[in-house]
């Protein structure tokens, strides 16, 4: 039926005015290097491997004021406060590696830091060839896999997306990101992008050229080029009338970006459940309606790829209709939201509670302790309520500040006031607290990222220390949390540590 539906679709568009168409991770087994398997087949360079004579190849010259794309980020020294040399000696392929094995999501200050150095303008590695992008790639991956796609989108825009590699990454984003027009002109406009077939027919069709675009399919069928299952989602997409009798295409885990925006196109939504986190991106539009707007924000939110402000703002948008999981959630926030605005000490200390133990549910608290930490501690609270706006000021960007002009009032209170100040805690029993303990001891002890400093990897070093501190007390031994807050003590990225320390103490399951 979908065979002869493709048929018709070729002749009827064919036949039809113009007009009336317009209407219609351990060290040593880290990922290897290569794309995220759900980029879209959009690009193709079929004779690309193909000698076309047996001369020598001409050494390539790079010009004087050329840039290597490893060099290329968006946060120079000055913000970052990262030494351009942080990648020194170290080996360009295992740094790429280990960019690529940050989790997708983690301790959020880790997932912070990781995506600073992903942005970051840095030398390129010694070794790193003048040609090289496998750093550059790493990095962009590490906010696609988040879902970060406008920095995604700003970091390979600075880099020129010229490139097949930079440019197929390019196009997703801007599909995703609902800037489909411009990825599409910008595929015409430059000779050195061949597009594969669908994604010629999808430019064709957003281009309003229906005619060429059903020519071009009946084309790549016959072929070969377009796979069944393909020619039925583009045909579906050209004339979804001439499939309304037919069942729903049947779900695909395995969408690319290109196939998601045709399904969203005729309207079968795809469930978003185990989709990679930047195919949400679309969800935070009003037209996807706000229980998906909240679910993507939340998820979003926690992979570190949009900020706080930005969840807020969807939280509060409109009155819950419903009970149960994420409105219960939205319920509580915006009562606690809605006292503390009208400068209520006494209601706000009553919805103080609730709204904390729903941001626990959604593992929403630091983007909660960045967004109200320090109104809190202007606010008058009563009863318990002041020593829980302490704790959520700890985990606020204010921490130092909590820390030295409130009075502690019990043990875990006294150890975090110390950790927050960068001083010796007293004695504890508890496992993570000791390994917490000793990063934070009058004289730093050893730690085995020596090696690594001596040798002029400190960037390689990080990148290691932050797998392990993003994997969490419940994934790594105590020697190791030590070690890697030490490191981060050691070369001056105070406040990562410090904020990293009081993460694991304050957030512990």
């Amino acid at each position: 039926m979908r065979t002869r539906a493709r048929l018709c679709l070729l002749l009827a568009l064919l036949a039809a005015p113009l007009a009336a168409q317009e209407d219609a991770v351990a060290f040593d087994d880290l990922p290897e290097l290569g794309s995220p398997d759900w980029l879209s087949d959009a690009i193709t360079r079929p004779h690309a491997n193909v000698a076309t004579d047996a001369s020598v190849a001409q050494i390539t010259v790079l010009p004087l004021d050329a840039v290597q794309l490893d060099s290329v980020g968006l946060l120079p020294t000055s913000i970052t406060g990262l030494p351009r040399g942080l990648w020194g000696a170290s080996d360009t392929e295992t740094l790429a590696r280990l960019m690529r094995a940050q989790p997708v999501q983690g301790l959020p200050a880790m997932q912070n830091f990781t995506e600073v150095l992903a942005l970051a303008e840095l030398d390129p590695p010694l070794d790193a060839p003048v040609e090289s992008s496998d750093l550059f790639l790493a990095r962009l991956d590490l906010l696609l896999s988040r879902g970060a796609l406008d920095p995604a989108q700003a970091l390979i825009e600075r880099a020129d997306p010229t490139d097949e590699a930079l440019f197929r990454r390019w196009f997703d984003v801007s599909l995703l990101t609902g800037h489909s027009d411009r990825a599409c002109a910008a595929m015409n406009a430059n000779p050195h992008i061949a597009p594969t077939y669908p994604a010629r027919i999808f430019c064709l069709a957003r281009g309003g050229d229906w005619s060429a675009a059903a020519l071009t399919l009946g084309t790549g069928e016959v072929l070969g080029q377009i796979s069944e299952e393909d020619a039925d989602l583009i045909a579906w997409f050209l004339d979804p009338e001439l499939f309304e009798e037919e069942d729903p295409l049947p779900p695909d885990p395995t969408l690319t970006p290109l196939e998601f925006q045709m399904r969203m196109a005729i309207a079968q939504r795809p469930d978003m459940t185990g989709l990679p986190l930047a195919f949400l991106y679309a969800d935070l539009s009003p037209l996807a309606g706000w229980r998906a707007q909240l679910d993507a924000a939340e998820r979003l939110t926690r992979s570190g790829a949009i900020a706080p402000q930005e969840w807020l703002a969807i939280y509060t948008s409109q009155a819950p209709s419903a009970s149960g999981a994420v409105w219960d959630r939205v319920a509580a926030l915006q009562a606690f939201d809605a006292a503390l605005l009208a400068g209520d000490a006494i209601e706000t200390s009553r919805r103080l509670q609730p709204a904390w133990e729903a941001m626990g549910e959604a593992g929403l608290e630091v983007a909660f302790a960045d967004i109200y930490g320090e109104r809190l501690l202007r606010m008058p609270l009563v009863d318990d309520a002041g020593v829980l706006a302490r704790r959520i000021g700890l985990l606020s960007p204010l921490y130092e500040v909590v820390a030295q002009s409130a009075v502690p009032q019990d043990a875990s209170e006294r150890f975090a006031f110390a950790i927050a100040r960068g001083l010796p805690p007293e004695e504890t029993s508890e496992p993570l607290d000791r390994a917490i303990a000793a990063a934070f001891a009058a004289n730093l002890p050893p730690h085995r990222y020596t090696l690594f400093i001596e040798e002029n990897r400190l960037g390689e070093a990080l990148l290691r220390a932050a797998l392990v501190l993003a994997r969490g007390a419940e994934n790594s031994d105590a020697d190791d949390l030590t070690d890697a807050l030490v490191l981060f003590r050691a070369v001056g990225l105070e406040d990562v540590a410090r904020r990293t320390a009081l993460q694991l103490h304050l957030l512990r399951g």
